[in-house]
């Protein structure tokens, strides 16, 4: 009888001990988002799609500092499979098409010493001309951002994003954590205030909710960006 009770108390020690470890290990998952259980390989494809396309637009448009971002982007487009073959992902991700920029077309030089059609007489005002320190009428607007208090950083850098579901925020390699950063985008004038809270390999990238108050439709990558540091 006593050896039944002491087999008995053995055994529930056993598993006791295994139930805290089983807690213990799930602690840590829930604390450090590790398990690859919980990877969501949707997320992981959706993140893996849009380096792969922001790799194939660098070299459709390529520019002087297209061969860096494209080894910053490597990196993280490796460590994103290894987090898919250990999340049992099998999707065959490829990139988004993407298009070369158009080439600027060429200017025709003017006929030397082609008279103008209809040109007014020496000394009579041009018709319909504005008067003097008037604005042109219709004159397009020049593409500097409007004036403000945040230091102009990064310049000639473009902005992506990274797969982050979260309030607006940014990671950055050039400031620390902590910084607050404002970045246009010249093409549609639409601008986000956000902080770094992570680090990473470029000047500045925002996650998903920062990216979309910013981007083009169908856009990964803003070209024509202002990065400003406020604080």
């Amino acid at each position: 009888m006593d050896r039944q009770r002491g087999t008995t108390g053995r055994a529930r020690k056993l598993i006791l001990g295994g139930a805290a470890v089983a807690l213990l290990a799930g602690a840590l998952v829930a604390g450090t988002g590790l398990s690859n259980a919980g990877e969501s390989c949707a997320g992981l494809d959706t993140a893996l799609r849009n380096n792969l396309t922001f790799i194939a637009d660098q070299r459709a448009n390529p520019d002087a500092l297209a061969e860096a971002r494209i080894a910053n982007r490597q990196a993280v487009v490796d460590l994103i499979q290894q987090r898919r073959a250990a999340a049992g992902c099998t999707a065959n991700v490829v990139a988004d098409p993407v298009t070369p920029a158009p080439a600027e077309p060429t200017r025709a030089a003017p006929a030397e010493s082609a008279p103008a059609e209809d040109a007014p007489a020496e000394g009579a005002p041009a018709e319909d001309a504005p008067a003097a320190g008037a604005p042109a009428e219709d004159a397009p607007a020049e593409d500097a951002p409007a004036a403000s208090d945040g230091e102009v950083v990064c310049k000639g850098s473009t902005v992506t994003l990274f797969n982050e579901d979260a309030a607006p925020a940014a990671s950055s390699g050039t400031f620390p954590v902590g910084t607050t950063l404002r970045v246009t985008n010249l093409d549609n004038n639409r601008s986000t205030t956000v902080r770094v809270t992570s680090p990473s390999g470029s000047c500045v990238l925002l996650n998903n909710a920062a990216f979309e108050q910013v981007r083009e439709p169908g856009k990964f990558l803003v070209r024509r960006a202002v990065i400003e540091r406020l604080s």
